[in-house]
């Protein structure tokens, strides 16, 4: 992930998810094939495989979903405590879940977001304009640490023991406004910079800013521009806007790049009466990158930001060395010290309300993230996750399949430059090929092999259909139409 300084560019790397819908691509690439046969052959194909790739999977999800029963936050303390385990055993059970749940979101494609990756977002605002922080007291830092130790990862973030962001997907989301208080405070704040430069002051407040930036650019130049504009994401905002009139006065858009799906897992900090074993696990949908501050669990009341401190203590002292100066010339006059007083409170209030405007805004943000932006919780939440891996596995199976059907045979790498092309000309999206994950599931389906050189190669579709074998799915279909061979068998 790197940030451009020059025109705002957020740039992700592509990820393997395949964004179409199973119906649409098996419809489409049914219609590709010529042949009526052949095309009946190939949609028989495409259930078998699903029918074939849920069985795999579905032990597994079984299993997570009952470790999970025992960790609910809700529940699980009274089914815990039915099944008199002891601490060791408990312990053992909770990693047992993390490993299953970690694999869930490899699978689906989530990844955990890096430092790196939540300091581009957080580099600039978007609708919160509030220092948000987590209150860490309230977070227990024993059960994520534990896993990490047992199953180390590189680049996790530094709050890794005590939450994990996992995130997916890229999108846009626009708003128009006049923005009013948020430009005079960008003005405020254009004025304050200006102060700090001819000060020379600015190296100790944005020293930390300028350490991220070079870390950002120096990753924004070693990646390769072959792919820019598809992996580009412009930001928007309000601090680059050019000074005029009709920018102050009229409606602006402002941009941010969003996460389309964030799933944040935590556990709340034990009491000293009782140990608290809930595992949470929260599904958020298109959340701003410069708002991510909003899925963050146990968060503290905001409090006032830097610029309001800076404007408080600088308007106070200002005020103090006026009023002193007036008193100690020989004519004191009351109505210069009445008159620098009133502007000084007046000022301290109009900040003091704009913060609490701004808390106003902040307490909608999250009413709005609660009910609009998240989409589940808990048990909700991975039972999505296993229907995504299975949609997921079955998209990339079908697709590879057509490929080496289509072209007979291929390399690793055709394969994986065909499938991207394919996904790109036929459908428009793009996304990165898990070649490696579909040519595995095919030669464990039986339905694909190697020549002497090391290319694939596909048997044909009835074959394929007769070495997967007749599924329980359709033996129960034809039970319920009653059409049912009492010699057929089922492979899965």
């Amino acid at each position: 992930m790197a940030h451009q300084r020059n025109n705002e560019v957020i740039r992700l790397e592509r990820e393997s998810v395949i964004p179409i819908l199973k119906p649409r691509l098996i419809l489409t690439l049914a219609n590709l094939i010529k042949h009526g046969s052949d095309r009946a052959e190939f949609l028989k194909l495409c259930k078998r495989i699903e029918y074939t790739i849920r069985a795999w999977y579905h032990l597994q999800f079984e299993d997570m979903m009952q470790l999970y029963a025992l960790f609910d936050p809700v529940y699980g303390a009274s089914k815990l405590e039915q099944q008199k385990l002891s601490n060791e055993e408990i312990d053992q059970l909770e990693q047992n879940f993390l490993k299953f749940l970690f694999q869930v979101m490899e699978k689906s494609n989530f990844k955990i977001a890096t430092d790196e990756e939540i300091d581009v977002a957080l580099s600039g605002q978007y609708l919160l304009n509030l220092p948000i922080t987590v209150d860490e007291s309230k977070l227990d830092k024993k059960l994520l640490r534990k896993y990490f130790e047992r199953h180390p990862r590189d680049n996790l973030p530094d709050f890794s023991d005590k939450y994990v962001i996992f995130r997916r997907g890229i999108g846009i989301d626009r708003t128009i406004d006049f923005f009013i208080m948020e430009k005079v405070d960008m003005l405020i704040a254009r004025f304050w910079a200006y102060l700090l430069r001819k000060t020379r002051l600015e190296k100790i407040f944005l020293k930390r800013f300028k350490r991220h930036h070079k870390n950002a650019q120096k990753n924004n130049d070693d990646t390769d521009t072959e792919d820019y504009q598809e992996d580009a994401y412009e930001r928007i905002r309000l601090e680059n806007m050019p000074l005029s009139f009709g920018n102050l006065l009229n409606k602006t858009k402002i941009q941010e790049p969003t996460f389309e799906r964030i799933i944040v897992i935590y556990r709340q900090a034990s009491s000293k009466s009782k140990i608290d074993r809930g595992i949470f696990v929260k599904h958020f949908r298109s959340i701003p990158m410069a708002d991510l501050e909003l899925v963050l669990p146990e968060k503290k009341n905001p409090g006032l930001t830097p610029m309001d401190w800076v404007k408080f203590i600088v308007s106070a002292v200002l005020g103090l060395v006026t009023v002193i100066s007036t008193l100690e010339t020989s004519t004191t006059d009351w109505k210069v010290i009445g008159v620098v007083l009133s502007t000084l409170i007046g000022y301290c209030a109009k900040t003091y309300f704009t913060f609490q405007q701004n808390l106003v805004v902040y307490q909608n943000l999250i009413t709005k993230s609660m009910y609009d932006k998240q989409l589940d919780s808990g048990k909700a939440t991975l039972l999505h996750l296993c229907d995504d891996v299975i949609q997921q596995e079955v998209k990339e199976v079908i697709i590879s399949f057509f490929i080496l059907m289509e072209q007979g045979k291929a390399s690793r790498e055709c394969l994986d430059n065909w499938c991207e092309e394919l996904i790109r000309e036929e459908f428009g999206e793009t996304c990165n090929f898990d070649v490696d994950d579909a040519i595995q599931k095919l030669e464990k389906l039986g339905i694909v092999t190697q020549d002497v050189i090391g290319r694939y190669i596909c048997v044909g579709l009835k074959r394929a259909n007769e070495i997967i074998g007749t599924t329980t799915e359709e033996l129960v279909l034809k039970a319920k139409q009653g059409t049912i061979n009492p010699n057929s068998n089922s492979n899965s």
